[in-house]
């Protein structure tokens, strides 16, 4: 009968501890994302224009490449591992518009679905965060 109710105890508390590790999904600042990424080892680049969601873009002359990335970080607190992929995920981007001789990575959105000019999502769990961002690698006239 003890074993029982301890197994019972163990599996309880196993249970609770795994629900208090889930990843949430949270809103981050583009505005904050892009000056964090000013303060780090490999710079987000001025070369590489970017407009995210529905902002308004100068005339696109020529689509080169559409596609996404996906970082993952791993900090101290939520808000520097979000930053930190969303930086990274920015500059994939950036050296991806390299390759293909663009200029600009246009209608950039997050998580798949956010097309917000201001936030991105980030999807924060105890250890790591993650962000996901896909846009359209464009020569601007």
């Amino acid at each position: 009968m003890k074993i029982t109710t301890i197994i019972a105890a163990l599996a309880i508390g196993g249970a609770s501890s795994l629900a208090g590790a889930a990843d949430e999904t949270v809103p981050m600042s583009i505005k904050d994302g892009l000056e964090a990424g000013k303060h780090t080892k490999n710079t987000i680049g001025d070369d590489i224009k970017l407009y995210f969601g529905k902002q308004k873009t100068p005339a696109v002359d020529k689509k080169l490449w559409e596609g996404g990335t996906t970082q993952k970080s791993m900090r101290k607190s939520s808000k520097e591992h979000c930053e930190t992929a969303f930086v990274s995920a920015i500059l994939r981007l950036q050296d991806r518009a390299r390759k293909e001789g663009g200029n600009a990575v246009v209608n950039i959105v997050s998580g798949g679905s956010n097309d917000s000019a201001t936030e991105y999502t980030c999807t924060s769990g105890r250890v790591t965060g993650s962000v996901t961002l896909r846009g359209t690698v464009v020569k601007l006239k």
